[in-house]
């Protein structure tokens, strides 16, 4: 979701900052935050109290961000280029879609409301309260790919940064990075298939070829019934 569908890190990072500004006295660095993108708030925060020597008060604290990122994106999140589009061609080629961020609910909600694309558009949504392990463990896409009923192997991740291209790979999906967050040289080491700008810029074989997959799979699955 971030960083794919929407370019809340200068949003979240904003209210992280003020949280540990207001609440701990402590000013964080916006390069502070950057190794824990994509982790989850639990990380994402936790990381930087780590390193500022800051005990937090997680949910008080975690409350404290999310409120004011909701008052931050309000009017200004917009959907980054390409991606109504791309969810747009993937129905109409017959693909599943799913959303799975290590984000809690309420920043998942916040996001799609904004950006105009309710979680109704997609046939699943995961969010970082619903699973065990954030990334990079591969727990979140796992789950992504049972809600909806597709094995991961037939499956496409699309992730902004290193942690979720970690867990991508390591639940055994292909993966597409962009590079909104971090450079492609980046995404390439962690691991991503196929590297591309936004999802404008995006391989058009890749939908095709996912299409193509899923046409064999029912086909297959017509021959063994």
């Amino acid at each position: 979701m971030d960083g794919v569908l929407c370019d809340s890190e200068p949003f979240i990072c904003e209210a992280a900052v003020q949280m540990f500004r207001e609440r701990h006295g402590v000013e964080a660095a916006h390069s502070d935050f950057v190794p824990f993108v994509g982790a989850g708030e639990n990380r994402y925060l936790g990381g930087v109290a780590e390193k500022h020597g800051v005990r937090l008060d997680l949910e008080a604290d975690k409350k404290f961000t999310y409120d004011r990122y909701l008052l931050l994106i309000r009017g200004r999140l917009r959907p980054l280029a390409g991606a109504k589009e791309f969810i747009a061609a993937a129905r109409a080629l017959g693909l599943r879609l799913a959303v799975a961020t290590s984000a809690d609910l309420v920043k998942l909600e916040g996001n799609l409301r904004e950006i105009g694309l309710p979680a109704a558009a997609f046939d699943a949504t995961v969010n970082g309260l619903e699973v065990a392990r954030k990334k990079p463990a591969p727990d979140i896409f796992l789950e992504a790919c049972r809600r909806l009923g597709v094995e991961p192997e037939r499956s496409l991740v699309v992730e902004d940064a290193p942690n979720g291209i970690t867990a991508a790979k390591a639940a055994g999906c292909l993966c597409l990075g962009l590079a909104t967050s971090f450079p492609a040289e980046a995404l390439r080491g962690a691991g991503a298939d196929w590297t591309a700008a936004d999802l404008a810029s995006a391989p058009p074989e890749i939908l095709g070829g996912l299409a193509q997959i899923r046409i064999r799979g029912a086909l297959s699955g017509r021959l063994r019934g």
